[in-house]
């Protein structure tokens, strides 16, 4: 994350450097925008809006993140990872056909935005990392699923279903035999225009040309009178600042939501904003892009429509298409408006199918099968935690589900840190470098001497483990000193710095020596001193000395001069 020191927050870094014709932003906002109009129409029907309402969520996202964000090509707007979860969850607290509905959705979009904007301005990036990839890519598999089935009425032209999973699968199994074959000639006709195009070349407008095509049918064939469900028209009025009309209570019913929503926005932001960084040696900040995505959703709310989130596939839509600034995002942002201020006559005709196919592309892209099928060669484990995550989205209410992606993700996290183990080290043979103990390369030893090391920072997550492997270190007969290689050792909490000094003690009772070499953070080193690890190891001994050494081959000469060398038993036949 780099630091935009010295820059005013309202400096327009995404503009930076916009070339005075404009000519290759222009034309990628325009290629932009016809891929943008139809997915923000379909995201739209998606969260029970009006299709004309995704045109303001993405002029919305468009125009904040060109002010504040700091990315030159992140596309925001309406986006169908988050639509599903907001969809589902406030759907089981009101009707979507009733105002409270929309005026929900509309603080919604302002709490988030609330939320996203505060972590940037509070410089809270590390929340992006609270999903590993194993989770993510369950979470959005999970998505996926929710978007197949939530389409796939509108893609066979048969009745929708509500409830549950297992419900709305039931529904359209029982429905399928009264599938509507123009419906669903028409989907898969969109579907195949959509998958050429991105095959061809993704900068290709597949979308637009699907949605077009159909929608030209159906009004020159007359495939309304047939049969054939549309999206008929809908008013279109000017977007006007206005707050929702809810009241205070309606705050703690969607806090939550808002919350879990605000961190899936950081986290596809900012691998959205990694993936795309920028000029050569310009590296990407994060938190100024949760600004202008945070500042997005407020102005949505404003709107009366729903959270903004960043789009991977429109942002390499920017990238590929030439785009150098936001002002490709500023010129969609003005075709986008055009669209929504005339295009209602011809987009009225727009095939529901059409619509559904698009979010069937979608849900495909969000499908990451490769990724599935690599975590499962590479790590068995993890594997079955995405899998855990994927069910868990798919089976539970979203708002649930979405929360236990989180809570695995952490104690994924949380287990990694737990199973770290002490590794002893020998001296490389002829040098004075220490080593890890490597079954094919091994080293020599002291007699009377054992160095040990613990690869990562110590806390009370791992204090137990490293306190009774340390312990079980001090337990060989003969031992004289026992040095810990503390390198890796950036940090140590309460927890783990007295579970370390009682070793120390319990060593020093049984006669072994305990020293500290390489402890090079100056963090640690502080933590040591605070905690009372220093007054533990003896502080400086009668002799002068302390028991903290540069090197470990410095403290074996201090500690243990002339001990014998050994060489080390290779692990394979210990």
């Amino acid at each position: 994350m780099a630091e935009q020191s010295g820059k005013s927050w309202l400096a327009f870094p995404s503009l930076r450097g916009a070339s005075v014709s404009w000519r290759a932003d222009v034309v990628a906002g325009l290629t932009l925008a016809a891929v943008a109009a139809p997915e923000q129409m379909a995201t739209a029907r998606l969260g029970g809006f009006p299709p004309h309402i995704g045109f303001y969520v993405f002029i919305a996202g468009s125009l904040a993140f060109a002010l504040f964000g700091a990315s030159r090509y992140l596309s925001a707007g309406a986006d169908s990872t988050i639509t599903p979860i907001f969809a589902a969850s406030l759907l089981a607290i009101v009707p979507a056909d009733g105002h409270g509905y929309f005026a929900l959705t509309a603080l919604l979009s302002l709490m988030v935005g609330l939320i996203v904007a505060g972590a940037g301005f509070f410089r809270a990036g590390w929340v992006a990392n609270l999903f590993s990839i194993p989770v993510l890519t369950g979470f959005l598999g999970g998505i996926a699923v929710h978007i197949v089935l939530s389409q796939a009425p509108s893609f066979l032209g048969i009745g929708g279903g509500s409830g549950s999973f297992l419900q709305r699968a039931g529904g359209i199994a029982s429905g399928a035999g009264g599938t509507n074959p123009l419906a669903a000639l028409t989907g898969l006709a969109c579907l195949a225009t959509i998958v050429a195009a991105e095959r061809i070349d993704r900068r290709l407008p597949g979308p637009l040309l699907a949605l077009a095509g159909a929608t030209a049918a159906v009004m020159v064939f007359g495939l309304e009178g047939k049969g054939l469900r549309t999206v008929g028209a809908f008013a279109v009025a000017p977007p006007h600042l206005a707050l929702p009309d809810v009241n205070p209570d309606d705050i703690g019913k969607v806090l939550g939501l808002a919350a879990i929503i605000a961190v899936v926005v950081m986290v596809q932001s900012a691998a959205t904003s990694r993936s795309f960084p920028g000029l050569p040696g310009e590296m990407p900040d994060i938190d100024r892009d949760f600004i202008g995505l945070g500042a997005g959703s407020l102005l949505s709310g404003l709107f009366g429509a729903f959270p903004v989130n960043a789009s991977p596939p429109r942002t390499a839509i920017v990238a590929d298409s030439g785009g150098e600034t936001q002002i490709a995002g500023l010129a969609a942002t003005l075709a986008i408006a055009l669209v929504a201020g005339f295009g209602e006559p011809f987009l009225r005709h727009a095939p529901e199918a059409a619509l559904a196919a698009i979010l069937f592309f979608v849900a495909g892209r969000i499908f990451r099968f490769g990724v599935m099928r690599d975590i499962a060669r590479r790590s068995r484990p993890e594997f079955l935690l995405m899998l855990a995550t994927l069910v868990a989205v798919v089976l539970v209410p979203v708002q649930t589900g979405v929360a236990l992606a989180i809570i695995l993700s952490l104690i994924h996290g949380l287990w990694g840190a737990t199973q770290c183990d002490l590794r002893v080290f020998e001296r490389l043979p002829g040098r004075t470098v220490w080593w890890p103990e490597d079954p094919d390369f091994p080293g020599e030893r002291l007699a009377g001497v054992k160095v040990v090391g613990f690869q990562a920072p110590l806390s009370f997550l791992n204090s137990d483990r490293f306190q009774r492997q340390l312990v079980e270190a001090a337990a060989d007969r003969g031992l004289k000193l026992l040095v810990l290689e503390a390198s890796a050792i950036d940090a140590i909490d309460y927890t783990a710095a007295m579970g370390l000094s009682a070793a120390i003690r319990l060593c020093r009772e049984k006669g072994v020596d305990f020293a500290v070499a390489r402890l090079e953070s100056l963090r640690a080193r502080t933590a040591f001193a605070r905690y009372g690890v220093v007054d533990a190891l003896g502080g400086k001994e009668r002799d002068g000395r302390s028991r903290f050494y540069h090197s470990v081959d410095d403290a074996t000469r201090a500690l243990a001069p002339g001990a014998p060398v050994i060489p080390a038993i290779p692990a394979r036949q210990a």
